[in-house]
């Protein structure tokens, strides 16, 4: 098999599968991908999913790859607040929410966390563009929030909610807090929602 040949087919997928690679070719030699990731053609992002080396660094595509190599996923929490600007640090792990278990992966694309909300918790996102036609999938200021706050209860005074850092000045402009109450009434935890209130009130929202 030459590699060309498989880059032409391919490439325009950025994150594919071996059962991609097997559906346009099914007699392919799965011993060449272990073949071209050492010779730093491929660079494997978990068992089974693939990518290319060209698309490191290029703006977002680490968040389409954290859509694709576990899925149903959307990018939330730390990563999203940073994302937004309401956070200052800069976030190392890429960290989001699925519907299935808890799980983590380690790539030359980066760190990925992805945290576990039952399925009728798993709302609140919107797609956003890559520079070309691809999407991904991001949390609402407000869901990232409240995402947040459900899978890390620890945040429970005015003090823990300072240490957040998060952004006076954009808060206004980003965080909708009634849309955030509305998110949050549908977890169905009173903690949750009192946690929620007592963060709006610390940031006169």
């Amino acid at each position: 098999m030459n590699f060309q040949e498989f880059r032409i087919a391919l490439f325009d997928s950025v994150c594919f599968t071996t059962n991609q690679v097997y559906a346009w070719q099914p007699g392919f030699d799965k011993n060449n991908l272990g073949r071209w990731v050492k010779k730093g053609f491929l660079i494997k992002l978990r068992n089974g999913y693939y990518s290319f080396p060209e698309y490191r660094g290029k703006p977002d595509f680490s968040l389409f790859v954290a859509n694709r190599i576990y899925r149903p996923s959307y990018i939330s929490l730390h990563t999203a607040l940073s994302f937004y600007g309401l956070i200052p640090e800069l976030v190392v792990q890429i960290t989001s929410v699925t519907s299935l278990k808890t799980a983590s992966f380690t790539n030359a694309f980066g760190n990925f966390s992805y945290q576990t909300v039952k399925p009728a918790f798993f709302f609140g996102y919107e797609p956003k563009p890559l520079t070309d036609c691809r999407t991904w999938l991001l949390a609402k200021p407000e869901k990232a929030m409240v995402d947040l706050l459900y899978l890390y209860p620890f945040y429970t005074t005015p003090d823990d909610f300072r240490d957040l850092r998060l952004d006076e000045d954009l808060m206004p402009e980003l965080i909708n807090p009634e849309q955030m109450l509305v998110f949050a009434q549908r977890f169905n935890n009173k903690a949750l929602t009192n946690r929620i209130r007592l963060l709006l009130k610390t940031y006169n929202l």
